[in-house]
């Protein structure tokens, strides 16, 4: 039987007939893939135990041998027993796949790039080759070190591809195919000087003069402010051309034109080096600086397009993350005041309305701005409750925009006591429902999420809420919002101790953001991930905190201060009170005397911390003057650390508002509802306080 296999996108296999074939487990996957990425070459069974496990379990060996035994069986179902294996196959101390060339799609693909032949033959192969990519290279395994290497090799070569297509094209004289594609390549890999030299070529020979110098331009303002380099001589040569109509750019040249490409090709070190850049934390801001060029260059110059242009721009920019996201948030500001200053009401709530930006974390990373939000969005309703409807704006779009700014306070008052949130929220989802209009019900029901922790026990209805995001998003191409949906549905089933299902939606959204460039998801699922190991005991403490550890450190420079402050030492704290590690001990992240280690959480906190210490009385009083907790993810987490320190020094009071908040909670996990951390079930909390009342 002949086996196909595919490692440009998820790892996979098939059979002559095309069939799957069953690859069982990630660790099988994982082994077929490292033995695919090591090209024929024999890898060790030490190295496969090194590369599988972090820290390998006793039976590592045992294990691995177990794997390959399987997909012998699965490979090769027809190999008689006790006959040598033929493709993956044993040879001193490891194993080997000897795979046919023409097998692996990784391969193939390699042989199709470099191979020469005239441009009819190139563009038609590369078409085919190109069509082979399933998702990024080696997709299951993108964080394994064994893998990155072949990961970026197959990247530079997939880029290098698209390139001499669009040559191939150009040479073809199909200069106006070539450009959509150009203008997404540098869009996605803003450093590669040839995907510049080759859409700014593309658009002269389509007749568009202005917009290919106006190309260059951008490519050189982005290099400059970015990295502190001037682009190459190939750029530099090509602007001159253009601006001289130099005869060797017309179609009839193309093969001059298509050699320039050697001398500012992809593969230059410069050029590879700056686009490897280009993944870092700064990438935000170079997204900001390419769209706000785009629109200077092309969006009219009236004051009002150009404040509804920017917030469309923003809206994009908000879900990248890191600087781009703390960057969104000032210019949305900005974008506002600049909207009431020019007096216009329907253009404010516009500006305010169209950041539409998904949100799952119930604490604000900045609660002065989101003030500034709400009394500017409360104004605009003002206005426009003056005007009559039927000539104010066309017929629906009042509604649309006062839904939009309700929905907007419902958002921005997340987290807070004042009725004036929920209430928003509600009348914007009646609102969008009535207008049939799917991405703004799914702004409203985003709202509407935020507004649902006014008491403990509510992740059955979250979990209905994120359902019909989920199937709303699906069917209007909505796809920040299909992510904000399983990551509701995630939140939720973890509340209710559901863990496959849990894992279910976490899949699905990492591949969501995968397929949507999102990196703010993966924050999410990796502390998730934590969680998982913490609640279901399937890891060593050990392990569990270096979790933790690992996904806080993903929140350094991602732009969400209202998640990470606090955020590990709580996480730390729950897993010793849970039993986990010693109880007594309060994490080395912020002692009783260092509260602020723990961020907003300190004030529910600090009598607990301050019982593992042995100071009872300073904990009794703490407890006296404690606060409701805030109406969040959190709420319960917050209840039951109030239990437990209420229970342990005796006060009766503490333990009634702690057994009142909770009990609607019973069935759920405290705190998992976060998809972060937890304290346990909510019911061991309840036996306690009953317990305790009853003394």
């Amino acid at each position: 039987m002949r086996v196909v296999f595919g490692v440009l996108g998820p790892v996979a296999a098939w059979d002559g007939a095309g069939r799957a074939i069953g690859l069982k487990g990630p660790r099988h996957r994982a082994v077929l893939a490292r033995l695919i990425a090591a090209r024929g070459r024999v890898v060790p069974v030490s190295r496969l135990v090194a590369d599988l496990w972090e820290d390998p379990p006793a039976d590592a060996v045992g294990a691995v041998r177990t794997f390959v035994a399987a997909l012998r069986r699965a490979l090769e179902p027809d190999r008689p027993p006790r006959a040598p294996a033929r493709l993956l196959v044993t040879e001193g101390p490891g194993y080997a796949l000897r795979a046919e060339p023409q097998t692996v799609d990784a391969w193939r693909f390699e042989r199709a790039v470099a191979a020469a032949g005239p441009p009819e033959e190139v563009l038609e192969r590369l078409e085919e080759a190109l069509g082979w990519w399933r998702g990024p290279a080696y997709a299951d395994f993108a964080d394994e070190p064994w893998a990155l290497a072949e990961r970026s090799r197959l990247t530079e070569l997939r880029l290098h591809a698209v390139e001499r297509r669009a040559e191939a094209r150009l040479a073809l004289g199909l200069a106006g195919a070539a450009v959509p594609d150009l203008d997404a390549h540098v869009a996605d890999h803003p450093w590669r000087e040839e995907g510049w030299r080759l859409l700014a070529l593309a658009l002269y020979r389509t007749g568009r003069q202005g917009d290919a110098l106006a190309v260059l331009r951008r490519a050189r303002t982005l290099l400059a402010e970015h990295l502190g380099v001037d682009p190459g001589p190939a750029l530099r040569r090509l602007e001159s051309d253009i601006l001289h109509h130099a005869d060797h750019l017309s179609p009839a040249a193309s093969g001059s034109a298509a050699s320039d490409s050697s001398t500012s090709g992809s593969g230059a070190p410069e050029s590879r080096a700056a686009e490897s850049r280009a993944a870092e934390p700064g990438a935000a801001e170079t997204v900001w600086a390419r769209a706000a060029a785009a629109y200077d260059r092309s969006a009219p110059r009236g004051a009002r397009a150009r404040l509804e242009s920017t917030v469309t721009l923003m809206r994009g920019l908000a879900v990248t993350g890191g600087g781009g996201l703390q960057a969104a948030r000032e210019h949305r500001v900005a974008a506002i005041a600049a909207a009431e200053e020019l007096g216009d009401a329907q253009l404010t709530a516009r500006v305010i309305g169209a950041y539409d930006v998904p949100a799952i974390w119930t604490r604000l990373d900045d609660p002065d701005q989101a003030a500034h939000v709400i009394a500017a969005a409360e104004r605009a309703l003002t206005t426009l409750a003056a005007f009559p409807p039927a000539t104010a704006l066309p017929a629906g779009a009042h509604d649309a925009a006062r839904a939009r700014l309700l929905a907007t306070i419902g958002l921005e008052s997340r987290g807070t006591h004042s009725p004036r949130g929920p209430q928003a929220a509600r009348e914007a989802e009646r609102l969008a429902r009535r207008l049939d209009d799917p991405r703004l019900l799914a702004f409203a029901l985003n709202a509407v999420f935020m507004q649902t922790f006014h008491r403990a026990g509510l992740a059955v209805h979250r979990d209905a809420i994120g359902a019909e995001l989920v199937a709303l998003s699906a069917r209007h191409a909505l796809a920040t919002y299909e992510v904000l949906g399983h990551l509701i549905r995630l939140q939720a089933r973890c509340a209710l101790a559901d863990f496959p299902g849990a894992d279910a939606h976490a899949c699905a959204a990492d591949r969501l953001a995968e397929r949507y460039e999102l990196p703010l998801v993966s924050v999410f699922t990796q502390w998730y991930r934590a969680l998982r190991l913490d609640a279901t005991g399937q890891a060593p403490v050990e392990d569990v905190e270096s979790a933790y550890r690992a996904a806080a450190a993903r929140l350094d420079g991602a732009g969400m201060p209202g998640l990470e402050r606090g955020l590990l030492p709580l996480a730390l704290l729950c897993l010793r009170l849970r039993g986990h590690a010693q109880p007594a001990r309060p994490p080395r992240a912020a002692s009783a005397d260092e509260g602020a280690g723990f961020g907003p959480y300190e004030p529910w906190v600090r009598p607990v911390v301050l019982l593992a210490q042995g100071r009872r009385d300073e904990a009794a009083a703490k407890l006296r003057h404690i606060p409701d907790p805030p109406r969040d993810l959190l709420l319960e987490a917050m209840w039951c650390l109030v239990a437990r320190a209420a229970v342990a020094v005796g006060d009766r009071e503490s333990m009634e508002r702690a057994h009142s908040a909770l009990a609607p909670a019973a069935a759920e996990l405290a705190g998992a509802g976060s998809g972060l951390l937890t304290l346990g079930p909510v019911s061991h909390y309840l036996d306690d306080l009953a317990a305790a009342l009853r003394r």
